[in-house]
């Protein structure tokens, strides 16, 4: 008989906090020069549906290929793995890469506890409907940040069995190499000994393949970069002039890493409220809202090594990887 799914909630960011949180970003990251906005403001209930729409478009493989992995090596990911009692996905998406990978590689419907870990309220409700299809699971949202997340699960009562964290969508790819280093570490100072960390990273292609993924003919990318000024405007009471915004996304072969930018195209008087800011933007200046820092295979594994991890597997497929750690002593 197919046991009940379960869902419940362990915490949540109070509503007036993060907005508070989003206007000392907003008016700290928009006074630097060059400009900018943090990236994981995007994930918004539009800017999520707008990211899903992304993975779909036949620029940006990234999702397909990170699907067929798990529908090709579930298997043999989670024998790495056994016993296993506990998944922690940070960054939950819409749940169907963990969906495959725990219904393809589960060898038997021993009891699980999944914890979802975004700060996406949508995020985590698809993921939850998502994953109500699997057997003998729990499952645990946490609208956290990742290190919030990590810190409230770890905080719980643990069985003897292994516990793994996934980490998938190319999100490490979010942030710059200090930085990604500084992560990893953080997330394995909340796991124990053993425990595993599969993480997903995209991998360097060529740079026409790139710019389509992040400047897409349909505009759909665009739309998603430009929804972040309509939620500054909508949350914080700002008053950019959409129309006068163009997105733009370039290879910075470099640094390794897709940049998207919001270029303004005539100048505009901008103030938002909540944040403190009055400024001026002269035609061309551009605001930077994402870098995307793509590997190669022998970078990531060296990245996890300097976090104290041990490479276990590594399983690529149309130019992206997944690669299996455990967390060293």
């Amino acid at each position: 008989m197919r046991e009940k799914h379960l869902t419940q909630s362990a915490g949540s960011v109070d509503a007036a906090s993060e907005r508070s949180s989003f206007a000392d970003a907003v008016g700290y990251y928009l006074s630097l020069q060059p400009r900018q906005l943090p990236s994981r403001y995007f994930y918004d209930a539009l800017g999520s549906a707008l990211f899903e729409a992304i993975c779909r478009l036949p620029w940006y493989p990234v999702t397909r290929a990170e699907t067929r992995l798990p529908e090709c090596h579930a298997r043999a990911i989670l024998s790495h793995l056994d016993p296993l009692s506990t998944v922690i996905e940070l960054g939950s998406g819409s749940g169907g890469k963990l969906g495959l990978l725990i219904a393809l590689g589960r060898r038997s419907p021993n009891p699980l506890t999944v914890h979802l870990v975004d700060v996406s309220p949508t995020a985590l409700a698809a993921a939850s409907d998502a994953l109500s299809r699997l057997e003998a699971t729990t499952v645990v949202t946490h609208a956290l940040r990742y290190e919030e997340g990590m810190a409230q699960i770890a905080s719980r009562p643990r069985t003897s069995c292994r516990n793994v964290v996934l980490f998938l969508g190319s999100n490490i790819g979010n942030f710059d190499r200090p930085g990604a280093a500084a992560f990893l570490r953080a997330i394995g100072s909340s796991m124990a000994e053993g425990d595993g960390l599969l993480v997903g990273t995209d991998l360097v292609k060529s740079e026409r393949d790139l710019l389509l993924a992040y400047d897409d003919p349909l505009g759909v990318t665009a739309a998603f970069n430009r929804n972040l000024l309509v939620r500054i405007n909508r949350e914080l009471d700002g008053d950019f002039d959409l129309d006068a915004f163009a997105h733009r996304a370039l290879w910075n072969g470099a640094e390794s890493r897709v940049e998207m930018h919001l270029v303004c195209t005539r100048p505009q008087q901008v103030t938002i409220p909540a944040s403190g800011l009055d400024f001026t933007m002269p035609d061309g200046e551009s605001i930077w809202t994402e870098s995307s820092y793509k590997y190669r295979p022998e970078g990531v594994a060296a990245m996890l090594e300097h976090a104290g991890f041990l490479v276990v597997a590594q399983w690529i497929d149309g130019g992206f990887a997944l690669t299996l750690a455990s967390r060293s002593a």
